[in-house]
C-alpha cells in the first residue's frame, strides 16, 4: 500500500509552521501530565512535584534525544550545517540519547526531593508509554525509521524508503511500546510494589517489545 499523503506541517500561521512531529511531543507530555496527576493522588506526590519532574524530563528528552541523534546518526552532516542541530521540528531524535537525558533528569530530581532514583523512576515509568506512542506516530508521519522490505498486505511504500514496500515498524512500536506497555504498567502499578519493581517491568517489557 502507498504511504498516506500526510503533510508534515499540521498548521501554518504566516511564517510560523507547526509540524506534526512537534505536536506529537506536546501530546505526549500533556498525556503524561494528566496521568501523573492521577498517580500523584495515590503515591504521596504533589501536583507541583509531578509538573517539575515532567519539566525536567522534557528537557532531558529533547536535549538528550537531539544530541544523541547528532552524535550517533548524522554527525558529519550536522557538523557541515551546525544550524540543523537545533531544528528539532524537522525530526531526528535518538531514543538512546533521550533515555540518557531522561535518566539524568530523574537523578537530578531525586537528589532535589530527597527520593531514591528508583522511587522516581517507578512513579514515572507508567507514564512513559504515552510519549512513546505519540513519538512513533510522529516517526510514521515523517516517513522515518521504517522496517525491512516485506510483502505482507499492510506493507507500506515510504516516500524516502525506496520503491519497495516495507514493514511500518513505527506503527508496530506504537502499538506495543505505547498501548500494550501502558496497559501492562498501569495495571501492575495500581497497587504498591517493592521499590524498583515497576522500573524493572518497564525495562523488561520495553526491551522485549522493541526486540
Amino acid at each position: 500500500m502507498l504511504f498516506p499523503q500526510i503533510d508534515p506541517v499540521a498548521l501554518s500561521l504566516g511564517p510560523l509552521q507547526v509540524h506534526w512531529y512537534g505536536l506529537m511531543y506536546l501530546f505526549g507530555f500533556v498525556g503524561a501530565w494528566l496521568l501523573g496527576r492521577l498517580r500523584a493522588e495515590r503515591n504521596g506526590w504533589t501536583v507541583t512535584e509531578v509538573e517539575d519532574l515532567l519539566f525536567y524530563g522534557a528537557i532531558g528528552v529533547i536535549v538528550g534525544g537531539r544530541l544523541g541523534y547528532v552524535l550517533f546518526y548524522d554527525l558529519a552532516a550536522n557538523l557541515a550545517q551546525p544550524l540543523n542541530i537545533i531544528k528539532v521540528w524537522q525530526g531526528g531524535m535518538s531514543f538512546h540519547g533521550g533515555l540518557l537525558g531522561v535518566l539524568t533528569a530523574f537523578w537530578w530530581f531525586a537528589k532535589k526531593t530527597n527520593r531514591s532514583f528508583f522511587a522516581v523512576s517507578d512513579f514515572i515509568a507508567p507514564l512513559v508509554p504515552v510519549g512513546l506512542f505519540f513519538g512513533r506516530i510522529g516517526n510514521f508521519i515523517n516517513s522515518e525509521l521504517w522496517g525491512k522490505v516485506s510483502d505482507v498486505p499492510w506493507a507500506v511504500v515510504f516516500p524516502n524508503g525506496g520503491p519497495l514496500a516495507r514493514h511500518p515498524s513505527q506503527l508496530y512500536e506504537a502499538a506495543l511500546e505505547g498501548l500494550v506497555l501502558f496497559i501492562l504498567l498501569w495495571l501492575y502499578s495500581a497497587k504498591a510494589k517493592p521499590v524498583g519493581a515497576i522500573s524493572g517491568l518497564f525495562l523488561f517489557a520495553y526491551g522485549s517489545f522493541r526486540f
